[in-house]
């Protein structure tokens, strides 16, 4: 088994973002979905659908749950389903260079991979002086 991940984000992030991480690493070792917060819908309305996105990653060891802006309704969804009895971790900051570094430990327990997610918003950060 191995850790689930779901990327949580506003509607139009999450899921280019998953679709260039399979373009550059084809099938990903990890299950990796995303749901999209509807810009209109209320958080609490939207839970349903987040649970289910949440169910369909959750392999028995825990789900790693990407999200794109702290604070927002993508982050309190999470936040709610943290708390649905799952084990789940919650990174924020959600980035190409996060994903891709996530799917290359797939070996990671969900401690340590949620440590790794951040890790790769870091270091992906880069200021180029050129």
């Amino acid at each position: 088994m191995s850790v689930g991940i779901l990327l949580l984000s506003h509607q139009g992030v999450g899921t280019p973002l998953l679709a260039a991480a399979r373009l550059l690493l084809g099938p990903l070792p990890l299950a990796t979905e995303t749901f999209e917060a509807d810009w209109e819908a209320d958080a609490d309305a939207q839970l349903p659908a987040a649970s289910a996105a949440l169910r369909k990653v959750d392999a028995g060891d825990g789900v790693l749950m990407l999200v794109d802006l702290y604070g927002a309704t993508p982050a309190r969804i999470a936040e709610k389903l943290s708390r649905l009895g799952t084990p789940a971790q919650r990174v924020s900051g959600l980035s190409l260079p996060m994903l891709l570094r996530v799917q290359n430990y797939p070996e990671q327990p969900l401690d340590e991979l949620a440590r790794t997610a951040a890790a790769g918003a870091r270091n992906g950060v880069v200021i180029d002086d050129a």
